[in-house]
């Protein structure tokens, strides 16, 4: 079993990936070519061992694989950090652009403006169920990420795309599981308000989280153990929340203790998020999440006291989905460009109002910024106010400035 774990782990699994899909570095030379082929025995072309046993990389290996190593490692032809990478040629263009395409999906950016349009679009419900199971599921891959600290594949002889996640550890993939509760929960939770062709979503499901999966091998950010381990731990801790979705619909909405339990919560599971040894984004990643859960929950509460949920009524459910007409694509394009510039400058003006008190607060000098930022008590209460604020705007305030411009 141990030499299988190995296997999936294996960094030259994923160069070989890679380069079946034409990404390959472009000085790679025998150590591009020295990776396992087609015909090696799976138990033969481990270059990455892990002892697996508690969690931990085997105490010889950990220093080599540990975050700062990889960082080392990636920077072979120069200074990461100083922006130069390994120089890697691409002769897939559109699997290129595809599979870019697809990591941008577990991004801050999409979270921030494609999450929220569920909300606009379809039904503020089915937003609510999104944010909630997301929530969970990255919390706990974040987690354990900084818990269990297995290395991410090594460069080289992989391509990493992507530099600021390198930072980070590798199991599980969040992406992985992010994409899978997102695409499931999506489908699950749609059947009864939307009207639509089961088989159909359930392909969309599985292609799209497919897609985000495979980009975390393409992108050389994730082993294949990595990969697999997200979307099984995804697909658990969907199993045994599912019988108490409704139930926790109504304690959000109707409780009086839900306003203040979920806000003090996430805000506990911030500051106590597992220490490490150097600095790493997971931290701030996680407080950003449990900050938007926190102002949302806020938000649909508040709603729901006010009576005015945005939500089809349920006599009318599962409601059919309107025509794409060009007025209906000309009024969706106005809701998502207002409600996008909405959030990011509520996002923008929060981030710069909090750190600036926090800066006063602390007595932080000009130069030193950038390193305080990163000061766990300036950290959290930063991210955790700017986004708690990003997702109560997004809850309360945007549907109603669309029914003030008449596009809602």
């Amino acid at each position: 079993m141990s030499e299988w774990l190995d296997y999936l782990n294996d960094s030259t699994l994923v160069a070989r990936f890679q380069r079946q899909c034409g990404l390959v570095l472009s000085d790679a030379g025998p150590r591009e070519s020295g990776g396992s082929t087609g015909k090696d025995h799976p138990l033969r072309s481990v270059t990455q061992r892990a002892d697996m046993t508690h969690g931990h990389v085997s105490e010889n290996l950990h220093p080599q694989n540990s975050p700062e190593h990889n960082q080392k490692m990636n920077g072979y032809k120069g200074n990461v950090h100083g922006g130069v990478r390994p120089q890697y040629e691409v002769r897939n263009w559109p699997l290129y652009v595809l599979f870019l395409l697809s990591a941008a999906l577990g991004h801050e950016v999409f979270y921030i403006t494609v999450l929220p349009g569920v909300h606009w679009h379809l039904d503020p419900f089915l937003c609510r169920r999104l944010v909630n199971t997301w929530t969970l599921v990255m919390y706990v891959g974040q987690v354990l990420k900084d818990l269990l600290k297995l290395p991410r594949p090594l460069s080289p002889p992989v391509v990493k795309l992507e530099m600021r996640a390198d930072a980070e550890y590798g199991l599980p993939s969040t992406h992985a599981m992010a994409a899978t509760a997102i695409a499931f929960t999506l489908l699950l939770s749609a059947t009864s308000r939307i009207q639509f062709q089961f088989e159909v979503g359930l392909m969309v499901a599985v292609v799209l989280s497919s897609l985000v999966c495979l980009s975390r091998l393409y992108t050389g950010m994730h082993s294949l153990l990595d990969v697999l381990c997200g979307v099984w731990l995804s697909a658990g801790l969907m199993l045994l929340t599912y019988p108490y979705w409704e139930a926790f619909d109504r304690f959000q909405l109707t409780s009086p203790l839900s306003p203040p339990v979920l806000v003090a919560l996430p805000l506990f599971l911030s500051y106590n998020y597992p220490q490490l040894d150097h600095y790493s984004p997971t931290r701030a990643d996680t407080t950003t999440i449990l900050g938007v859960a926190a102002g949302c929950s806020v938000g649909y509460w508040t709603n729901a006291q006010l009576g005015v949920t945005f939500e089809p009524p349920h006599g009318a459910l599962p409601v059919a989905l309107p025509p794409l007409t060009a007025g209906a694509l000309a009024a969706g394009l106005a809701r998502y460009l207002v409600g996008a510039a909405v959030l990011l400058a509520t996002r923008w003006a929060m981030r710069a109002a909090s750190l600036r008190a926090l800066f006063a607060w602390y007595s932080v000098e000009p130069g030193d910024a950038p390193s305080a930022a990163r000061r766990r008590e300036i950290e959290v209460p930063s991210k955790f106010l700017t986004y708690s604020v990003v997702g109560l705007v997004n809850a309360v305030l945007v549907n109603r400035l669309f029914l003030l411009l008449g596009i809602l």
